[in-house]
């Protein structure tokens, strides 16, 4: 048996070690705040790219005009007119971003004033001028116009620059300070933990084993016990409280037949008036006490036994809740169907054994409790409804912007630079992440809705692993890991829709690749079993923590830590569905260091 002072040198130390976790913890969050506070001025960017655009659009523009005063050019009103709109596009954006004193007066100058260089452009590139003409035109008027537009895009890019590195610079500032008070308040914290710790012997312990030697006097039935009190403090309280104890108790022992009359009564009234239908089964199982809910809409009267009731469910549930002496809640689904005045409700049943008086064995009854899930059920509806309509509607203007950065992409509109390629690459990745995304929701929205549909025909394992690790060899083998099969010859078919398990291990190997390292290994394995022939990945990866195991499968759940571009945490959510309606099983384990292995079961023909 631990004691008390044990107790409190654990409970103390506990408290020192958890200060000092969440003290480095904490410390390393504000490191990397540090690290990271490039990303946080979004805005300025946006406006330094905004000014640079209009920078490189005005210098194409005048190069065009500048060609076409040669006598083997002619004006190129396509290109000229390309970069006015691609002028526009980085003012309009400019204009939408504005962030900093003085920037508005200096975009809505460059506005005017680009207004009339066009105007003076499209009359020196026209052919109807005179070529003398349209070069003093040009030298004259389009030419200061021009330098003074550049001069403010520029003023405009370097005020947001200067600012982005003013932000950077205060925040490193911040988290400099930050991680100086963090450390000093640790230091206090673990401090006065010590000092506390050393006078709780004093001020605890010793007062404590005088109240543990009356308390036991007590319990003798030496209720004319006094404590002497010899502080004012909690313990001293404490001791007072004994003595009013003592001189209490023989009352209580007189209202105890009282107070257990009037508790009865007034459990029964609150019952009556509770919304949610609750019932009352003896051992033998009719119906002891019902809330009016029951009987109104369930039709469970007192005096009634669970098999005249008319529920398949009903008799089954009370069963397990007195072989278990726990609560259990109906299998399946979980829920009933019941229509309450022509509207549609769910119920989710759920009993619990009522144990007998201490030294008695079994139960003394069941209680039923009918919680109402109809809300939740409607939210479900509702947010599946949601999911798939911003889906569908997502899809359409993603398609059509992913095909003009490929269009970008491959300099079908213009030569790029190096800066503009690496960004429209970036942009190209994140538009397939989002493609990507809006599928796994939109075929999680088809299970879940019954709309996907299987066509279930005999299939041998080993075809459906090579169908399903063909697509993934040339991305192992660009990380150098090495695949290995392990499929025996002999057996049996499965019953399973080969396009479906393809989904499956698609999901499990891009996964297993992502957090395998160069050089190492993935296998595959098909094994029969009593169920039917159970399907492996397992990779050499980092492993799982053992906490995030159980909620891998779970929708929208990432392990913490993760690459913001492995997903939003539906794969193996999907991989779970698919499995499930070909009526198999699905799981994981995993050993930190060692790797993981995912592992899902087919029925044999």
């Amino acid at each position: 048996m631990v004691s008390l002072k044990h107790k409190l040198a654990l409970g103390f130390g506990g408290l020192l070690a958890i200060i000092a976790v969440i003290g480095l913890l904490t410390i390393r969050q504000v490191d990397e705040l540090g690290s990271a506070i490039d990303v946080i001025l979004k805005q300025n960017y946006r406006s330094v790219a905004a000014a640079q655009e209009m920078k490189e659009a005005l210098e194409k523009m005048n190069i065009d005009v500048l060609q076409s005063f040669s006598a083997e050019h002619l004006a190129n009103p396509a290109s000229i007119a390309s970069s006015e709109t691609r002028f526009r596009q980085a003012l309009q954006t400019e204009l939408g971003n504005i962030t900093l004193p003085g920037e508005k007066e200096k975009a809505d100058r460059i506005a005017l004033l680009f207004d009339n260089y066009i105007k003076v452009i499209h009359a020196v590139s026209s052919d109807s001028m005179a070529l003398e003409k349209r070069r003093d035109l040009y030298f004259m008027t389009a030419l200061p116009l021009l330098a003074e537009i550049k001069t403010l895009a520029q003023q405009i890019l370097d005020m947001n620059q200067a600012n982005m590195n003013e932000a950077n610079y205060a925040a490193r500032r911040l988290a400099e300070s930050a991680h100086n008070r963090i450390l000093l308040a640790i230091a206090a914290s673990a401090a006065v933990a010590l000092i506390f710790s050393y006078q709780s012997r004093r001020w605890i312990l010793k007062p404590v084993s005088r109240l543990i030697a009356s308390a036991n006097e007590i319990r003798n039935g030496n209720l004319d016990l006094v404590i002497e009190t010899t502080s004012n403090d909690e313990i001293g309280q404490l001791s007072q409280a004994f003595n009013q104890m003592a001189t209490k108790l023989r009352q209580v022992r007189r209202d105890d037949d009282e107070k257990l009359e009037r508790s009865r009564k007034a459990t029964q009234r609150v019952m009556n008036i509770l919304p949610a239908p609750i019932a009352i089964f003896d051992p033998e199982g009719r119906v002891d006490f019902a809330t009016h809910s029951a009987i109104r809409n369930f039709g469970i009267e007192p005096g009634t036994s669970a098999a005249q009731l008319g529920y398949d469910w009903l008799a089954d549930l009370l069963w397990q809740a007195v072989e278990t002496g726990g609560t259990v809640e109906l299998s399946g689904n979980g829920y009933i169907q019941k229509f309450i005045e022509n509207r549609e409700f769910f119920f989710r049943p759920a009993a619990t054994a009522i144990p007998r008086a201490p030294g008695g064995n079994g139960s003394s009854g069941v209680v039923l409790l009918l919680h109402d899930m109809t809300q939740a059920q409607e939210q479900k509806e509702l947010k599946r409804g949601v999911v798939s309509t911003v889906s569908h509607q997502l899809r359409t203007p993603l398609t059509a912007l992913r095909m003009a950065i490929h269009l970008l992409v491959e300099q079908r509109v213009g030569p790029l630079n190096d800066k503009q390629s690496e960004l429209l690459h970036s942009a190209l990745e994140e538009s397939d992440r989002l493609a990507e995304i809006l599928d796994d929701l939109l075929d999680l929205h088809k299970i879940e809705s019954g709309k996907s549909r299987l066509n279930m025909t005999p299939q041998k394992p080993e075809t459906l692993v090579k169908e399903g690790v063909e697509p993934f060899v040339g991305d192992m083998k660009e990380k150098a890991i090495r695949l290995m099969l392990d499929i025996p010859t002999a057996l049996p078919e499965v019953q399973a829709d080969a396009a479906s398990i393809r989904h499956v291990f698609a999901n499990l190997l891009s996964n297993a690749i992502r957090f395998t390292p160069n050089s190492g290994a993935i296998t595959v394995r098909a094994q029969a079993e009593l169920a039917g022939v159970r399907f492996s990945v397992e990779d050499t990866g980092s492993g799982i923590e053992p906490e995030h195991l159980k909620h891998l499968f779970d929708q929208f759940y990432r392990v913490p830590g993760q690459d913001e571009k492995s997903g939003i945490g539906l794969g193996l959510s999907i991989v779970r569905e698919i499995v499930h309606m070909h009526g198999g099983t699905v799981g994981v384990e995993s050993t930190l260091g060692k790797g993981s292995v995912f592992h899902f079961t087919l029925p044999e023909v």
